[in-house]
Protein backbone atom coordinates (compact mmCIF):
# COMPACT_ATOMS: atom_id res chain seq x y z
CA UNK A 1 0.00 0.00 0.00
CA UNK A 2 2.83 2.22 -0.26
CA UNK A 3 2.06 3.08 -3.67
CA UNK A 4 0.02 6.42 -3.81
CA UNK A 5 -2.36 5.26 -6.57
CA UNK A 6 -3.62 2.39 -4.31
CA UNK A 7 -4.48 5.36 -1.43
CA UNK A 8 -7.16 7.90 -1.91
CA UNK A 9 -5.79 11.22 -1.76
CA UNK A 10 -2.30 10.05 -0.57
CA UNK A 11 -0.35 12.97 -1.97
CA UNK A 12 -2.04 15.24 0.58
CA UNK A 13 -2.73 12.79 3.08
CA UNK A 14 -0.57 12.93 6.60
CA UNK A 15 0.28 10.18 8.23
CA UNK A 16 -2.00 10.73 10.82
CA UNK A 17 -4.76 11.71 8.31
CA UNK A 18 -4.58 8.08 7.04
CA UNK A 19 -4.75 6.34 10.41
CA UNK A 20 -7.09 3.06 10.49
CA UNK A 21 -8.15 3.83 14.22
CA UNK A 22 -8.84 7.65 13.63
CA UNK A 23 -9.85 8.21 10.18
CA UNK A 24 -13.70 9.17 9.79
CA UNK A 25 -13.65 7.86 6.00
CA UNK A 26 -12.74 3.87 5.35
CA UNK A 27 -12.49 3.56 1.45
CA UNK A 28 -13.25 0.03 0.06
CA UNK A 29 -12.33 -0.29 -3.75
CA UNK A 30 -14.25 -3.32 -5.24
CA UNK A 31 -12.94 -4.21 -8.87
CA UNK A 32 -16.10 -6.15 -9.37
CA UNK A 33 -16.90 -7.27 -13.32
CA UNK A 34 -19.37 -9.66 -13.11
CA UNK A 35 -22.55 -8.87 -14.45
CA UNK A 36 -22.14 -5.84 -16.76
CA UNK A 37 -24.67 -6.02 -19.40
CA UNK A 38 -22.99 -3.37 -21.89
CA UNK A 39 -20.16 -1.35 -22.03
CA UNK A 40 -17.28 -3.16 -19.90
CA UNK A 41 -14.56 -1.82 -17.66
CA UNK A 42 -16.22 -1.29 -13.69
CA UNK A 43 -12.83 -3.18 -12.74
CA UNK A 44 -10.48 -0.70 -13.66
CA UNK A 45 -12.90 1.42 -12.38
CA UNK A 46 -11.61 1.71 -8.06
CA UNK A 47 -8.08 2.29 -8.80
CA UNK A 48 -8.50 4.62 -11.25
CA UNK A 49 -10.75 6.77 -9.34
CA UNK A 50 -7.96 6.79 -6.62
CA UNK A 51 -5.05 7.52 -8.78
CA UNK A 52 -6.99 10.63 -9.74
CA UNK A 53 -7.33 11.16 -6.52
CA UNK A 54 -4.02 11.88 -5.84
CA UNK A 55 -4.59 15.54 -8.34
CA UNK A 56 -7.03 16.93 -5.65
CA UNK A 57 -6.62 19.69 -4.06
CA UNK A 58 -7.09 19.54 0.39
CA UNK A 59 -9.29 22.24 0.01
CA UNK A 60 -12.39 22.13 -1.83
CA UNK A 61 -12.96 25.78 -1.68
CA UNK A 62 -15.30 25.26 1.77
CA UNK A 63 -13.72 22.85 4.03
CA UNK A 64 -10.73 20.33 4.29
CA UNK A 65 -12.58 17.12 4.32
CA UNK A 66 -9.14 15.02 4.74
CA UNK A 67 -8.98 16.52 8.16
CA UNK A 68 -11.01 14.28 9.68
CA UNK A 69 -9.10 11.45 8.02
CA UNK A 70 -9.69 9.01 5.06
CA UNK A 71 -8.10 5.29 5.28
CA UNK A 72 -8.03 3.45 2.07
CA UNK A 73 -8.24 -0.37 2.34
CA UNK A 74 -6.48 -2.92 0.11
CA UNK A 75 -8.57 -3.43 -2.95
CA UNK A 76 -10.86 -6.70 -2.77
CA UNK A 77 -10.10 -9.74 -4.35
CA UNK A 78 -12.95 -10.25 -6.74
CA UNK A 79 -11.47 -13.65 -7.99
CA UNK A 80 -14.57 -15.06 -6.30
CA UNK A 81 -18.06 -16.00 -6.43
CA UNK A 82 -20.66 -13.22 -6.58
CA UNK A 83 -22.25 -14.21 -3.16
CA UNK A 84 -18.60 -14.57 -1.32
CA UNK A 85 -17.76 -11.54 -2.57
CA UNK A 86 -21.16 -9.90 -1.27
CA UNK A 87 -20.06 -12.00 2.10
CA UNK A 88 -17.01 -10.31 2.11
CA UNK A 89 -18.31 -6.64 1.41
CA UNK A 90 -20.58 -7.24 4.37
CA UNK A 91 -18.27 -7.97 6.64
CA UNK A 92 -15.58 -5.10 6.11
CA UNK A 93 -18.49 -2.72 5.74
CA UNK A 94 -19.88 -4.26 8.98
CA UNK A 95 -16.37 -3.83 10.48
CA UNK A 96 -15.86 -0.46 9.56
CA UNK A 97 -19.66 0.29 11.10
CA UNK A 98 -18.89 -0.86 14.17
CA UNK A 99 -15.93 1.11 14.72
CA UNK A 100 -17.98 4.28 14.30
CA UNK A 101 -16.67 4.93 11.23
CA UNK A 102 -18.13 5.62 7.49
CA UNK A 103 -17.25 3.06 4.94
CA UNK A 104 -16.82 4.92 1.51
CA UNK A 105 -17.31 1.83 -1.27
CA UNK A 106 -15.86 2.55 -4.64
CA UNK A 107 -17.07 0.27 -7.85
CA UNK A 108 -17.06 -1.84 -9.47
CA UNK A 109 -20.47 -2.74 -10.70
CA UNK A 110 -23.73 -1.71 -8.87
CA UNK A 111 -24.20 -5.02 -7.54
CA UNK A 112 -21.57 -4.23 -4.39
CA UNK A 113 -24.08 -1.79 -2.52
CA UNK A 114 -26.20 -4.88 -1.53
CA UNK A 115 -23.37 -6.08 0.19
CA UNK A 116 -22.09 -2.51 1.67
CA UNK A 117 -25.69 -1.38 2.52
CA UNK A 118 -26.33 -4.88 4.64
CA UNK A 119 -23.15 -4.80 5.96
CA UNK A 120 -23.57 -1.08 7.86
CA UNK A 121 -27.01 -2.12 8.80
CA UNK A 122 -25.25 -5.21 11.01
CA UNK A 123 -22.62 -2.97 11.64
CA UNK A 124 -25.22 -0.64 13.23
CA UNK A 125 -26.78 -3.35 14.88
CA UNK A 126 -30.29 -1.87 14.22
CA UNK A 127 -34.15 -3.34 15.00
CA UNK A 128 -35.33 -3.34 11.31
CA UNK A 129 -34.08 -3.15 7.68
CA UNK A 130 -36.26 -0.61 7.07
CA UNK A 131 -34.26 2.13 9.43
CA UNK A 132 -31.68 2.41 6.94
CA UNK A 133 -32.68 4.80 4.15
CA UNK A 134 -31.25 4.60 0.33
CA UNK A 135 -30.66 7.40 -1.59
CA UNK A 136 -30.00 5.84 -4.83
CA UNK A 137 -28.81 8.61 -8.13
CA UNK A 138 -28.66 6.77 -11.10
CA UNK A 139 -29.85 6.09 -14.63
CA UNK A 140 -31.71 3.43 -13.97
CA UNK A 141 -34.08 1.77 -11.68
CA UNK A 142 -32.25 -1.48 -11.06
CA UNK A 143 -35.03 -3.18 -10.07
CA UNK A 144 -35.19 -6.44 -12.36
CA UNK A 145 -36.19 -9.43 -10.42
CA UNK A 146 -32.92 -11.59 -11.26
CA UNK A 147 -31.57 -10.08 -14.43
CA UNK A 148 -30.04 -12.42 -16.85
CA UNK A 149 -30.44 -15.63 -14.40
CA UNK A 150 -28.39 -13.66 -11.35
CA UNK A 151 -29.89 -12.29 -8.48
CA UNK A 152 -26.73 -10.53 -7.54
CA UNK A 153 -26.92 -8.27 -10.90
CA UNK A 154 -26.44 -4.43 -11.09
CA UNK A 155 -29.53 -4.66 -13.04
CA UNK A 156 -31.16 -6.31 -9.93
CA UNK A 157 -29.37 -4.79 -6.81
CA UNK A 158 -32.38 -2.20 -5.42
CA UNK A 159 -35.02 -4.91 -5.96
CA UNK A 160 -32.75 -7.26 -3.65
CA UNK A 161 -32.44 -4.11 -1.04
CA UNK A 162 -36.46 -3.21 -1.65
CA UNK A 163 -37.34 -6.93 -0.87
CA UNK A 164 -35.89 -7.13 2.43
CA UNK A 165 -36.96 -3.55 3.27
CA UNK A 166 -34.94 -1.14 3.44
CA UNK A 167 -36.46 2.18 2.67
CA UNK A 168 -35.37 3.06 -0.97
CA UNK A 169 -35.92 7.00 -2.70
CA UNK A 170 -34.18 6.96 -6.31
CA UNK A 171 -32.98 10.06 -8.30
CA UNK A 172 -32.41 10.78 -11.93
CA UNK A 173 -33.63 7.76 -13.56
CA UNK A 174 -34.59 8.38 -17.04
CA UNK A 175 -34.28 4.34 -18.40
CA UNK A 176 -36.93 1.89 -16.69
CA UNK A 177 -38.88 -1.41 -17.36
CA UNK A 178 -42.71 -2.02 -16.99
CA UNK A 179 -41.45 -4.37 -14.86
CA UNK A 180 -39.56 -1.57 -12.66
CA UNK A 181 -42.43 0.84 -12.57
CA UNK A 182 -44.40 -2.46 -11.17
CA UNK A 183 -41.60 -3.04 -8.45
CA UNK A 184 -41.20 0.92 -7.35
CA UNK A 185 -45.04 0.68 -6.55
CA UNK A 186 -44.29 -2.92 -4.77
CA UNK A 187 -41.80 -1.61 -2.76
CA UNK A 188 -43.37 1.55 -1.67
CA UNK A 189 -40.16 3.71 -3.56
CA UNK A 190 -40.23 7.25 -3.80
CA UNK A 191 -38.45 8.52 -6.67
CA UNK A 192 -37.66 12.44 -8.87
CA UNK A 193 -36.91 10.87 -12.16
CA UNK A 194 -34.08 13.14 -14.15
CA UNK A 195 -37.31 14.79 -16.11
CA UNK A 196 -38.79 16.48 -13.49
CA UNK A 197 -35.38 17.62 -12.03
CA UNK A 198 -34.81 18.81 -15.06
CA UNK A 199 -38.63 21.24 -14.84
CA UNK A 200 -38.27 22.08 -11.28
CA UNK A 201 -40.49 19.51 -9.99
CA UNK A 202 -40.51 20.09 -5.83
CA UNK A 203 -39.67 16.89 -3.71
CA UNK A 204 -38.77 16.46 0.13
CA UNK A 205 -38.50 13.36 1.66
CA UNK A 206 -40.90 12.64 3.96
CA UNK A 207 -40.83 12.91 8.17
CA UNK A 208 -41.28 9.06 8.37
CA UNK A 209 -38.16 8.45 6.03
CA UNK A 210 -35.49 6.79 7.85
CA UNK A 211 -33.20 9.67 9.98
CA UNK A 212 -29.95 7.45 8.62
CA UNK A 213 -28.95 7.54 5.31
CA UNK A 214 -27.19 5.60 2.73
CA UNK A 215 -26.33 7.35 -0.52
CA UNK A 216 -25.32 4.99 -3.50
CA UNK A 217 -24.42 6.90 -6.58
CA UNK A 218 -24.23 5.45 -9.77
CA UNK A 219 -21.77 7.83 -12.02
CA UNK A 220 -24.51 7.43 -15.13
CA UNK A 221 -26.72 8.95 -13.17
CA UNK A 222 -24.64 12.02 -14.61
CA UNK A 223 -25.49 13.26 -18.24
CA UNK A 224 -22.93 11.79 -20.49
CA UNK A 225 -21.52 15.01 -21.78
CA UNK A 226 -19.28 14.80 -18.40
CA UNK A 227 -19.53 11.50 -17.40
CA UNK A 228 -19.11 8.84 -20.73
CA UNK A 229 -17.10 6.80 -18.72
CA UNK A 230 -19.79 4.44 -17.89
CA UNK A 231 -21.12 0.98 -19.36
CA UNK A 232 -24.85 2.70 -19.76
CA UNK A 233 -24.51 6.31 -20.22
CA UNK A 234 -28.21 7.82 -21.06
CA UNK A 235 -28.69 11.59 -22.72
CA UNK A 236 -30.52 14.21 -19.98
CA UNK A 237 -28.44 13.45 -16.62
CA UNK A 238 -27.68 15.34 -13.96
CA UNK A 239 -25.14 18.14 -13.49
CA UNK A 240 -21.74 18.18 -11.57
CA UNK A 241 -23.04 20.29 -8.68
CA UNK A 242 -26.50 19.86 -9.63
CA UNK A 243 -26.01 15.79 -8.21
CA UNK A 244 -23.83 17.67 -4.68
CA UNK A 245 -27.25 20.47 -4.49
CA UNK A 246 -29.69 17.35 -4.51
CA UNK A 247 -27.42 15.20 -1.82
CA UNK A 248 -27.22 18.39 0.15
CA UNK A 249 -30.87 19.35 -0.08
CA UNK A 250 -31.81 15.05 0.94
CA UNK A 251 -29.60 14.49 4.07
CA UNK A 252 -30.26 17.61 6.15
CA UNK A 253 -30.88 16.72 9.90
CA UNK A 254 -30.43 13.04 8.56
CA UNK A 255 -27.09 11.28 9.22
CA UNK A 256 -25.25 9.24 6.77
CA UNK A 257 -24.03 5.94 7.60
CA UNK A 258 -21.97 5.04 4.30
CA UNK A 259 -21.94 5.66 1.10
CA UNK A 260 -20.79 4.47 -2.31
CA UNK A 261 -19.68 5.49 -6.03
CA UNK A 262 -20.16 2.73 -8.87
CA UNK A 263 -19.98 2.15 -12.90
CA UNK A 264 -17.17 4.30 -13.70
CA UNK A 265 -15.74 2.37 -16.30
CA UNK A 266 -12.37 4.38 -17.29
CA UNK A 267 -11.61 5.75 -20.92
CA UNK A 268 -7.89 4.81 -21.75
CA UNK A 269 -6.21 8.76 -22.17
CA UNK A 270 -9.19 10.55 -20.90
CA UNK A 271 -8.47 11.05 -17.09
CA UNK A 272 -10.82 14.02 -16.83
CA UNK A 273 -14.01 11.41 -15.96
CA UNK A 274 -11.55 9.83 -13.39
CA UNK A 275 -10.90 13.03 -11.75
CA UNK A 276 -14.53 13.78 -11.63
CA UNK A 277 -15.54 11.03 -9.98
CA UNK A 278 -12.38 11.25 -7.45
CA UNK A 279 -13.50 15.19 -6.94
CA UNK A 280 -17.46 13.95 -6.28
CA UNK A 281 -16.44 11.05 -3.50
CA UNK A 282 -14.38 13.93 -2.22
CA UNK A 283 -17.32 16.46 -2.13
CA UNK A 284 -19.52 14.06 -0.61
CA UNK A 285 -17.53 13.71 2.42
CA UNK A 286 -17.67 17.37 2.58
CA UNK A 287 -21.29 17.41 2.55
CA UNK A 288 -21.45 15.04 5.28
CA UNK A 289 -19.07 16.37 7.49
CA UNK A 290 -20.95 20.32 6.89
CA UNK A 291 -23.92 18.22 7.66
CA UNK A 292 -23.16 16.02 11.16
Amino acid sequence: MNNKNNYFLNSELSIKEKDKETAKFHILPVPLEKTVSFGKGTSKGPQAIIRASNELERYTGKSEPCIQGIHTHPLLNCNKPLNVIMSDIENITKDITKQKKIPVTLGGEHSITYGAVNGVYKGLDLPKKHNIGILQIDAHADLRKNYENEAHSHASVMYLLGNEKFKIAQFGVRALSKEEVENRKMFNILFLDARDIYYKKKFKLPLNFPQKIYISFDVDGLDPSIMPATGTPVPGGLGYYESLNLIKNLIKGRQVVGFDVVELSPIKNFIAYDFTVASLVYEIMELINLND
